[in-house]
Order: C-alpha cells, then sequence, then structure tokens
C-alpha cells in the first residue's frame, strides 16, 4: 500500500484533465512533454469518447464513423501514430450516380495537388474537370487564415456560387462533403467545409488500423504509467480539485475539462451546448466482398439512406476474422423505420449486388454523434476560460477526431503560457501523403 506521502502525491498533478478522448490525451501530451505531471480522469471503463469499438465474434465494429486524413499536422504528430497506425482508402472515391459507379481519383504517382485535383474531378467533361481541379488546387495551397477570412455562408450555399457546375457539386463535392462534415444538408459553415476539403484534396482518406478505439489507446500507452485512470466518475470540479465518486479528491493547479460539449456544460455551467447531427453506423458481413475494394463508396443520387459505405474488411483487414467480410455503412440523420430492410436495397444498388444473406452484425445509433457547426462558426473558439481552467473538444474547434486533438494542443498551450514555461514542440511522427 501506498504511505500517506505517497497517496498524497499520487492524488495531486499540476494539470488534472477530466475526459479520455482525444482532445484530452492531446492535451496531456503536450503538457507531459512540456514536464508537468498530469492526471487524465475518464468515467468509461476504457479511453477514446466516441472513438469506440466493440468486438463482436470477432469483428471489430466502430460505434461512429468518422474518416481522417493523413495531411492531418496533428494526426501526423500523436504519439504512437506511425504508418502502420493507418489504414488508407484507394485514391479517390467510388460515386453513385445515375444508376452506376465511377471511379473518381484513382491516381497512381501521382505528387501534386494539381495531378490529384484534375482526377478527382472525375466529369467527362474537360471542363468540368478543370474548374473542379483548378478549385481543389488552389484550396490544397490556401493558408488556414486565408480561408477563416473567406465570407461565411453554408456549404452547399458557397459551393453553388463558385462557378462550379451543378452537376460536378452534386455528383461529386455534395457526397464527398457529407461524409467528411456527417451533414447530410451542407448547413455547416462553409469555413469548415472548405478546411475538410482542403484536407481531403493534401492528402488520403484514412481509419486508425484494428478500429477507431486504437488511436487513443496508442496515445494513452504512450503516456507515463498511472497517467490515465479510467472508471473514475467526476462528480465536481474547479480550478485547484477535482471531487470524484471512487477516489476521493484530486488536487491541481489547472483544470481542463476534455468530454463532449454536453458533459463539459454540466460540470461548467454556462458553456453553451450546440446541436449535434446524428449518425446511425450498421455493420453487415456477406459471403463475399462487394466489388469495391478498399475504396469509400459516395451516394450521389441521394436514392437511399446511406450516405456512405465501405467495404472495410478490404481497407483494413484487422476489423474481420480472417476470410471474413466486414461492410460498414453509415446513415446520416434521423434513420428511418425499417432500417435493415431498407439500408440492404440501397446496398444492393450502390454495389450492385444481392444483399438478401448479408447477415447484420449490428447498429450504432448516437444522436449527438458530431456537433453541428452552422455559419458562424468559430473552429478555433476559445478554450481559456480564465487562468487556470481550459475547455476543449471538438465542439471547441472543427467537429473532426483532428478537430479534437487541436483543441487538446491548443489548451495544453495556453496552459503553459499563462505558467510561463516555454510551449512544447513534439516531433512529427508521421510523413504527410502527398
Amino acid at each position: 500500500m501506498l504511505s500517506t506521502a505517497a497517496a498524497a502525491a499520487d492524488q495531486h498533478a499540476d494539470v488534472v484533465i477530466v475526459g479520455a478522448g482525444l482532445a484530452g490525451l492531446s492535451a496531456a501530451h503536450h503538457l507531459t512533454n512540456a514536464g508537468l505531471a498530469v492526471r487524465v480522469l475518464e468515467a468509461a471503463p476504457q479511453v477514446g469518447g466516441r472513438m469506440a469499438t466493440d468486438h463482436v465474434d470477432g469483428f471489430r465494429l466502430d460505434r461512429i464513423t468518422q474518416l481522417l486524413t493523413t495531411s492531418s499536422p496533428e494526426l501526423q504528430r500523436a504519439p504512437g501514430v506511425d504508418p502502420g497506425a493507418l489504414r488508407r482508402f484507394l485514391p479517390g472515391v467510388l460515386v453513385h450516380s445515375g444508376g452506376r459507379l465511377h471511379r473518381t481519383g484513382e491516381v497512381r504517382g501521382a505528387r501534386s495537388a494539381l495531378t490529384r485535383a484534375r482526377a478527382l474531378a472525375g466529369a467527362p467533361r474537360p471542363l468540368d474537370q478543370a474548374r473542379l481541379g483548378a478549385s481543389l488546387a488552389r484550396l490544397a495551397g490556401t493558408p488556414t487564415e486565408r480561408l477563416l477570412a473567406r465570407r461565411e455562408r453554408p456549404a452547399l450555399e458557397a459551393l453553388l456560387a463558385r462557378g462550379l457546375p451543378p452537376r460536378t457539386v452534386g455528383t461529386f463535392l455534395r457526397p464527398l462533403l457529407c461524409a467528411l462534415l456527417s451533414d447530410p444538408d451542407l448547413t455547416t459553415s462553409s469555413r469548415c467545409a472548405d478546411l475538410a476539403l482542403r484536407g481531403f484534396a493534401r492528402g488520403r482518406l484514412c481509419v486508425p488500423a484494428g478500429g477507431a478505439v486504437t488511436l487513443p489507446q496508442r496515445m494513452a500507452a504512450a503516456l507515463p504509467d498511472g497517467t490515465v485512470r479510467t472508471g473514475v466518475r467526476v462528480k465536481d470540479a474547479s480550478i485547484s480539485r477535482v471531487l470524484t465518486a471512487e477516489h476521493g479528491e484530486f488536487t491541481c493547479r489547472s483544470l481542463i475539462v476534455a468530454t463532449g460539449a454536453r458533459a463539459a456544460a454540466e460540470l461548467l455551467p454556462g458553456l453553451r451546448v450546440p446541436g449535434f447531427h446524428p449518425v446511425t453506423v450498421l455493420h453487415h458481413t456477406a459471403p463475399a466482398p462487394p466489388p469495391a475494394g478498399a475504396s469509400l463508396v459516395l451516394d450521389a443520387d441521394r436514392a437511399g439512406p446511406v450516405a456512405h459505405s465501405a467495404v472495410m474488411s478490404e481497407v483494413d483487414p484487422a476489423r474481420a476474422p480472417r476470410g471474413r467480410t466486414l461492410v460498414t455503412s453509415t446513415v446520416l440523420g434521423a434513420p428511418p423505420d425499417d432500417l435493415d430492410r431498407r439500408v440492404r436495397r440501397h446496398l444492393a444498388a450502390l454495389y450492385g449486388s444481392d444483399t438478401g444473406d448479408w447477415e447484420l452484425l449490428a447498429v450504432r445509433h448516437d444522436p449527438e454523434a458530431v456537433p453541428a457547426m452552422p455559419p458562424p462558426h468559430d473552429p478555433r473558439r476559445p478554450v481559456r476560460l480564465l487562468a487556470g481552467l481550459y475547455v476543449c473538444g471538438d465542439h471547441r474547434d472543427m467537429s473532426s477526431p483532428q478537430g479534437a486533438l487541436h483543441s487538446g494542443h491548443r489548451a495544453a498551450q495556453a496552459i503553459l503560457r499563462d505558467l510561463g514555461l516555454p510551449p512544447a514542440h513534439p516531433t512529427t511522427r508521421l510523413e504527410a501523403a502527398a
């Protein structure tokens, strides 16, 4: 057993972080790299927050599907994220339009954003290709501050106002942004949509190898022993103390609340709770993989409930038992009645395959899966409430895993400034894709 002095030291830290999702773990790494003692308290039995993966009959099934991009600087510097930590989709996407699948953006050996953007156009009309290629190439090279200074309006309105043909918007940009933003109506701020498109144009879509939870697990494992404690419910919190149900009181010099938006508002009354985009994920196993390979399949026809789908066992073989097929599909918005039947019928059209003998493994619905970002939206919402008290999460940044990582980084830097310490500059650990 710990001595009284050791127990007291164990219950004290320079910074206590409530929540072991990507934001909290990102903040913890930047702070420990700066030499501070940190405790991360998580109410759930495991780290990750919404980046959760269930194990069912040997399959690894994510509770929500959020797409990562290899071009994200925060993802590149996340501890434990080496080249083997991510599984990439094939370049570009497969778009179902006009009753057919069109391969859009299968580029081999392309190194420049302009080459990739031209290939992504995927339209038979040369002028349409040129316009979209030039637009995406400009976006790929535009600095963040310039994007954030653009006129802000709903994303769909902005797309249609930029002179791109409606066909190009409807058959490529709209379904792609729906998938990236989990927003079926594209009411998201055009600035946030531009940031998401720029990430796509600069890199490759990817998912964590072995399931979404492996990313926070890798980050937690890279922290000093004893930093993260799971199964610890916080009852009350202030700048200098955190009261828990299981382990009594922790004392600290600074507090970061790194939970979801609703839980953060419960601990810190007065915080605004945003609206949310509901997401439903269905996992099926099929006798044989549909003919899509490791591509993301998008629906441009909007002829059914599925926004996007993938043969996830082709993208990441670790997610299915050897010789088995896993198809993961995402429904945005409120799920319809008779969900599985309607999804199977839609998937049959998307993949051109009979889905009658597919087996439903799981359905996961989260009514608050992704914080909404309608205009006006500040993707750099303040993380410092006052000296010693900070809040971070995707609801303070972009509503994405990359946004959560970035908000944690910003919270850590704010603490270091308040304490008069130099900022931590972690080494980039993953080369960005071209």
